[in-house]
């Protein structure tokens, strides 16, 4: 049996063929029509598709050789098999340099006659399938045409610079934005090489890495080049191909300038307001503390208490503007100044030291433990700042009777450590803000604590600067955990 069943159309004016044609094909699984005369045949052609024609020549009405005229014409696509006899095979032969496929003699031999049939069968299926490839073919070209030229108009259209090397390192898709960003008035046609359009030796080396594959499939790169007086901002990511091997890169290029100078706007601003704060708080400060200490001469008690508020309203705003000036250094780069091989363990022990009171005055046990500690490349300075903020926040966040406990332990080439409490938590949806600046958990159980916003911003931005990492876990009403990895020195 076939697949699909193949419809094959008998025409022959001997009831007696008609017939047998019908009974063999129809036990071989094809589908079978029958006509009597040429013009019977042609209607049945007319109305229902046909994929095989036996057409015998001698007929009533029209003989097979006109059939054969309008079919070779009309219906060329249809393979035709001429039936005839002995009499009139020459008449057959020339029937087949009219277009016909084949011919058979009556009487028929049953095992010729079928093959005779099936090899027509499958030659009508083969054309079916190449002109159904053919179609799809072009119709898959006229997408892909169709597809391109609306990508061509996107990436035209863009105002991000966008530019696709191949495995050569050369151009082969640019965009006017990316020849505006890279001031370059020239046609450039494609593919070029990359120095024609790009001098930038770490853009180039960042693309020559993607395509030795030292970045993961789904990984991009970022980073920023200066182009003139330009700073533009480059994403790049490999191109792969249909096996999933990198044939090339894609870089998405950004006019960050504008962005920069605002930035830089921001912290002049930042550091020219705090600066121009400080000082006369300062001065207050100190004329308070005058006060405070009698040498203006003795105070009421309720008048003391006022200037004792105004002091610690004055500690408060000198630390935001503190907070707001290290934020600003640690955006320029230049708050990390010297760094040294730094004991971290003593600067825990020490800064333990300095809490152990606060924490005994809240009822909260701090301990710390520090096991086989390599020194560290860092800013002692900057190391006790990360300290003082860490504990502090983990007392003040504990209850009483809570603990904190700070810990440092060697971890192959980085030194981990953890502070950990046991206070109120930070909700799962609030731990990915908690290092932005001025963020600070909303929690009716820690409105009395005062804070800035910027502690952690700064600690995160240290801990960074010093090419270390820090993350937190914590669980609602059962605690805290701060981890930091730090590289250590190795000999």
């Amino acid at each position: 049996m076939m697949d699909e069943k193949t419809k094959v159309l008998v025409v022959d004016d001997e009831r007696v063929v008609r017939d047998g044609c019908h009974r063999v094909l129809s036990g071989k699984g094809y589908e079978v029509a029958t006509a009597e005369n040429g013009k019977q045949a042609l209607d049945i052609l007319a109305g229902e598709p046909v994929d095989l024609i036996l057409l015998d020549l001698k007929m009533p009405v029209m003989s097979g050789e006109e059939v054969l005229g309008i079919t070779s014409t009309e219906y060329k696509d249809i393979p035709v098999i001429i039936i005839t006899g002995h009499g009139t095979v020459d008449t057959a032969v020339e029937c087949m340099k009219k277009g016909a496929y084949d011919f058979i003699t009556k009487p028929f031999q049953i095992e010729e006659f079928l093959l005779t049939v099936t090899r027509a069968a499958e030659k009508r299926k083969l054309e079916q399938r190449a002109k159904q490839f053919e179609e799809e073919n072009i119709r898959n070209l006229y997408d892909l045409n169709l597809e391109k030229s609306r990508l061509k108009t996107i990436i035209n259209r863009m105002a991000n610079g966008v530019m696709v090397t191949n495995r050569n390192l050369e151009i082969v898709l640019h965009n006017p934005a990316l020849m505006r960003l890279m001031e370059i008035s020239e046609k450039i046609e494609n593919p070029a090489p990359i120095a024609k359009i790009m001098n930038d030796e770490s853009l180039i080396d960042t693309l020559k890495q993607i395509q030795s594959g030292e970045t993961s499939e789904g990984e991009s790169v970022s980073q920023e080049i200066n182009i003139g007086t330009n700073i533009l901002r480059a994403i790049s990511a490999p191109a792969l191909g249909p096996d999933r091997n990198v044939v090339g890169t894609v870089t998405v290029l950004e006019d960050v300038t504008a962005f920069k100078q605002l930035d830089q706007m921001k912290s002049d601003f930042v550091n020219m307001v705090a600066h121009e704060l400080r000082s006369p708080l300062v001065s207050i400060r100190q004329i308070n503390s005058v006060l405070l200490e009698g040498l203006a001469g003795p105070l009421e008690e309720k008048q003391q208490d006022f200037v004792d508020r105004g002091v610690k309203k004055i500690d408060a705003l000198l630390e935001l503007i503190n907070d707001l000036l290290d934020v600003a250094k640690i955006e320029a780069g230049q708050y990390v100044q010297r760094q040294v091989p730094t004991d971290i363990g003593k600067i825990i022990e020490e800064t333990v030291s300095l809490m152990e009171a606060r924490a005994q005055e809240q009822g909260i046990t701090l301990t710390y433990s520090c096991q086989g500690l390599k020194p560290v490349q860092a800013d002692p300075k900057n190391m006790e700042e990360i300290f003082n903020n860490l504990v502090s926040n983990a007392i003040n966040y504990s209850p009483e009777g809570g603990r904190v406990t700070v810990t440092a332990q060697s971890l192959g080439e980085y030194m981990e450590i953890k502070v950990q409490d046991t206070g109120v938590g930070i909700p799962s949806e609030e731990l990915p803000k908690i290092f932005d600046k001025f963020y600070r958990v909303k929690n009716p159980k820690t409105r009395q604590v005062i804070g800035t916003g910027l502690g952690l911003a700064i600690v995160k931005g240290v801990v960074e600067a010093h090419h270390g990492t820090i993350d937190v876990e914590s669980i609602e009403d059962k605690g805290t955990t701060f981890r930091i990895l730090l590289p250590v020195i190795t000999e």
